[in-house]
């Protein structure tokens, strides 16, 4: 039998704010492979890391190819390397890519790694003194720092995944506005939806598959299936050329980030969870328009927030009242404040309790303390001082779900529409 060897190969931390796309770099480094015939296999992977990491580049996600480890392997490697010292974006502070090879099998351990790497934080020197022990081949730009995701990129199981068709721009119109006919993504998110998602936030009007900053893509479309993104692609119109495309095999999407939380006192700073608590004060808007609450449980209380850029959401989450029990998703930023990204209501508090109302139908008020109530129409008095309790209407509904628009979702956040997908 014939033992069939693979070469790993992680980048990660090669963009900043002001330009380059790690995807882009892959893109680039996958056509000068095809041209020297090393073939991938199975497609690339876009794995995304911990949303709350310190030292993040734009999107935090880190890029993975495999190939088979032959008589071309060394050619590849020296291809890799050659394309990230002549794309990355060197002169920003905060890019410090890292590239690594591996030619073993994806242990345990490297899958224990990969998913730390998106619960938690690992420092530069814990990635590299981990790659060396697993038999890396390490190689660190500045500090290195992409190392991190490097090595998660190659090791993360992916149970639940997604894929991405990232459409890339000539070079000459890096950072010019992006030519995209806006009706033309309506009519594909029309046709492809739900197996293609997060293409239009329509509450905003917002054309979520278009990027904000001078990245070299295009356009980029989600989807659970391949043959879903090329017929969007199909559809989508553009009066650019397009230079290059590429689909991504992706975590992002499946909720990955989130731990599940017994207890609202386990959880800890920049990590991501679920957790049921009940809901302590109604929510409350503070300067900015940002909202907030807290939840509690048997173990303590956390400050929940939905801020400014989650629109709308702010309006669904201002329907909640105290006694309400429901489970949050999303994570714990700088301010140990529990950042919202949807939640489900497990069970309403729609009951309140008011004064009982007279036999002429007019509602009694209190006699005093602990004297019952009285009717201020006929006169009739009782003795007892217990409310009444009447069930209200609540713009809420148990077991479901809500969720930030798609303008304010992270890359990790599972949408609604694929939360049968596990």
């Amino acid at each position: 039998m014939i033992l069939i060897k693979y070469l790993y190969i992680g980048i990660d931390d090669t963009d900043s704010p002001d330009g380059m796309c790690t995807t882009y770099l892959a893109s680039q480094i996958i056509n000068k492979f095809k041209e020297c015939g090393i073939d991938l296999v199975d497609f690339p992977r876009l794995i995304r890391l911990n949303p709350f990491a310190r030292f993040k580049t734009r999107g935090n996600g880190g890029v993975s190819l495999k190939i088979l480890n032959d008589s071309k392997a060394d050619l590849a490697k020296k291809i890799v390397l050659d394309e990230v010292s002549k794309l990355s974006m060197f002169d920003c502070d905060n890019t410090n890519p890292g590239v690594i090879f591996y030619d073993g099998e994806i242990t345990r351990e490297m899958e224990d790694y990969a998913f730390r790497a998106i619960y938690e934080f690992i420092t530069i020197e814990e990635a590299e003194e981990f790659g060396k022990s697993i038999g890396c081949e390490i190689h660190k730009f500045k500090k290195g720092r992409g190392i991190i995701g490097s090595i998660a990129a190659i090791s993360l199981p992916l149970n639940d995944f997604t894929y991405e068709l990232l459409t890339y721009r000539d070079p000459q119109n890096f950072g010019t506005e992006r030519c995209i006919d806006y009706e033309s993504v309506y009519e594909m998110d029309k046709k492809t939806f739900p197996d293609t998602f997060e293409n239009i936030d329509y509450s905003e009007g917002y054309i979520a598959i278009e990027p904000k900053t001078p990245c070299p893509v295009l356009y980029g479309i989600r989807s659970n299936d391949v043959d879903s993104l090329k017929i969007a692609k199909n559809i989508v119109k553009v009066s650019e050329p397009i230079d290059d495309w590429c689909i991504f095999k992706t975590n992002q999407h499946t909720d990955m980030h989130i731990q599940k939380a017994d207890k609202i006192s386990s959880m800890k700073q920049f990590g991501c969870y679920c957790v049921c608590g009940q809901v302590k004060n109604k929510p409350i808007v503070i300067d900015g328009g940002h909202m907030f609450f807290y939840i509690q449980d048997g173990s303590g209380e956390i400050e929940c927030a939905a801020y400014e850029p989650t629109k709308n959401f702010r309006k669904t989450v201002s329907y909640l009242r105290p006694g309400d029990i429901i489970r949050v998703y999303g994570g714990i930023g700088e301010q140990n404040t529990f950042n919202i990204e949807k939640f489900q209501v497990i069970e309403l508090n729609d009951v309140e309790y008011k004064n009982p109302i007279c036999e002429c139908g007019k509602r009694m008020t209190s006699a005093g303390r602990n004297k019952g109530f009285k009717c201020k129409k006929c006169g009739n008095k009782i003795e007892s001082n217990e409310k009444v309790p009447i069930k209200i209407s609540r713009n809420l509904k148990n077991a479901q779900f809500y969720e930030t628009p798609v303008s304010a979702r992270r890359h990790l956040s599972k949408p609604i529409c694929r939360m049968h997908f596990d």
